[in-house]
């Protein structure tokens, strides 16, 4: 069946958005709102935009006429008669939701696709009110809806395979990257996110860094656009927190979801964000305020013992202590006045300092995972002298390249975040809840992460992500570190975690 016409109900931020792709992607559009006068005003606005896409060569003069005609506002519920889809995008409540769907019925055809943008509502509860939930799918778009272009297509308990396949194809002739997914919370995206947030508050939480060094470690060395901390004052707590308590909950208190006091302390207090004035940072007249980073020291350690657990590592430790102008102690045992070096896996530096039967007030560990060339992390036992601290932070900002320094964590702040990321992902498709591509296609398009995180696995190395999961979790005794059964079967095949059931 070819789709032709469709009706979008909500006039808002997002309406505005699917109506104009919709157009734009040759859809004849009917756009009704309770509020009479919202579908002329968002018709405008809408060509207003076609208008800067015609002035920037994005679209020609012909198409940008022909999409504005395309857009009519729609009196009634009745004016949506003849379409073949219609999209709910009006406020995410359930009831309001489900009372529409009913009345949707009895307006539109028997073969009318009714679809709903819900972010984090149950689509098949949504469908539960209709006498023909086959025909109710998911249709959730992410705001603005022009500029992120990606969709999941939801496919509730009762969904007919056939819907779905149309809004697949539906969302493609729009321009946009539809992704199949069950209906689950947070279907792939907000599912997906929880372990970024979740695990850089627990960082906080324990004391291990503080928002500043928190967010330009995962932004600087790990390449996210945002770090934790920033990306909720974008967000706001007053729509974050609610949602991590949802998907918490939904999922019956599962640890890999749970929620920090820490956002729930600083939500009652007001610190939402930017629309604030202040969350995590402070921001004057929208602009974040942070301190200028402190100049490294300008001490360098005598000589560097180097402890690792294999001998390629120790190797590229010493040839890298070499290239920034250090001295490497080759002694069987460190030489007295030696800053001992570490670089542990998923273990903290106190653990390694014992395993390699190291001095405690002179051992620093070093992050091997991350990108060394725009940020380098170290960690410090809770005995490391600040001398030796101090020296070895000299000596790895010897090049111009900054470091951070962090109190002691199994996992540093990369390690921990990226195998959690890596975990969740591992774990949305072992529930099935979307394929391995359309898992990552979905994260990346609609979290902005520098790849998906099956594919941020296989470059880690899934061998790798499930040995710091293990350790983690058999130092935190957190069940929330369990590796996901899909991570262990591939990691000891060798195969990608891409790679589908066969």
């Amino acid at each position: 069946m070819s789709d032709r016409c469709i009706g979008i109900i909500g006039a808002g931020l997002m309406g505005r958005g699917i109506a104009q792709i919709a157009a734009i992607g040759g859809l004849e559009v009917r756009l009704y709102d309770t509020r009479a006068s919202a579908p002329a005003e968002a018709i405008e606005s809408i060509g207003g935009m076609v208008d800067k896409l015609v002035s920037k060569s994005k679209l020609s003069e012909a198409e940008g006429a022909a999409a504005r005609a395309r857009l009519q506002a729609a009196p009634s519920l009745a004016a949506l008669a003849e379409c073949d889809v219609v999209v709910e995008a009006i406020i995410e409540d359930l009831e309001a939701k489900r009372s529409l769907m009913r009345e949707l019925e009895s307006v539109v055809r028997p073969d009318c696709i009714l679809a709903t943008n819900t972010s984090s509502l149950s689509v098949t509860a949504i469908a539960a009110v209709c006498e023909r939930p086959q025909r109710v799918a998911g249709f959730h778009f992410f705001s603005p809806v022009p500029l992120m272009k990606i969709v999941e297509v939801i496919d509730g308990a009762r969904t007919e395979p056939a819907v779905c396949d149309r809004l697949v194809a539906l969302a493609q002739r729009m321009g946009h990257a539809p992704v199949s997914a069950q209906d689950t919370p947070g279907f792939i995206v907000n599912h997906a996110g929880r372990a970024y947030l979740t695990e850089g508050l627990r960082i906080l939480g324990e004391g291990i860094a503080d928002p500043v060094t928190l967010d330009r470690v995962l932004r600087e060395a790990a390449g996210f656009r945002m770090g934790p901390c920033e990306l909720l004052d974008l967000t706001g707590l007053d729509v974050s927190h609610p949602v991590m308590e949802s998907i918490f909950g939904q999922y019956y208190q599962e640890p890999r979801y749970r929620p920090s006091p820490i956002t729930r302390q600083r939500l009652a207090a007001g610190l939402l964000g930017r629309k604030s004035g202040q969350g995590f940072y402070v921001y004057r007249d929208g602009i974040q305020e942070v301190a200028p980073e402190a100049p490294a020291p300008s001490v360098r350690p005598t000589r560097v013992f180097v402890a690792a657990e294999d001998v390629a590592t120790r190797t590229r430790l010493a040839d890298w202590v070499r290239k920034l102008g250090g001295t490497v102690d080759a002694g069987v045992e460190p030489a007295a006045d030696s800053l001992c070096l570490t670089a542990p896996w998923g273990e903290d530096a106190t653990s390694a300092c014992l395993a390699y039967g190291l001095d405690p007030k002179r051992t620093v560990a070093i992050d091997l995972l991350p990108d060394a060339s725009r940020r380098r992390t170290l960690m410090t036992t809770p005995l490391t002298d600040p001398a030796y601290r101090d020296a070895a932070h000299g000596l790895f900002a010897s090049d111009g390249v900054a470091v951070s320094v962090i109190h002691d964590s199994p996992g540093f702040i990369t390690q921990r975040v990226l195998a959690m990321v890596v975990n969740l992902g591992c774990d949305i498709a072992q529930q099935r809840v979307a394929s391995p591509q359309d898992i990552d296609t979905a994260v990346r398009l609609g979290l902005g992460y520098p790849t998906g995180p099956l594919e941020m696995g296989d470059r880690i190395g899934a061998a790798r992500v499930l040995a710091i999961l293990d350790r983690m979790q058999a130092y935190t005794r957190d069940p929330r570190y369990r590796p996901s059964p899909w991570l262990i079967r591939r990691a000891r095949l060798g195969v990608s975690l891409l790679t589908p059931e066969a």
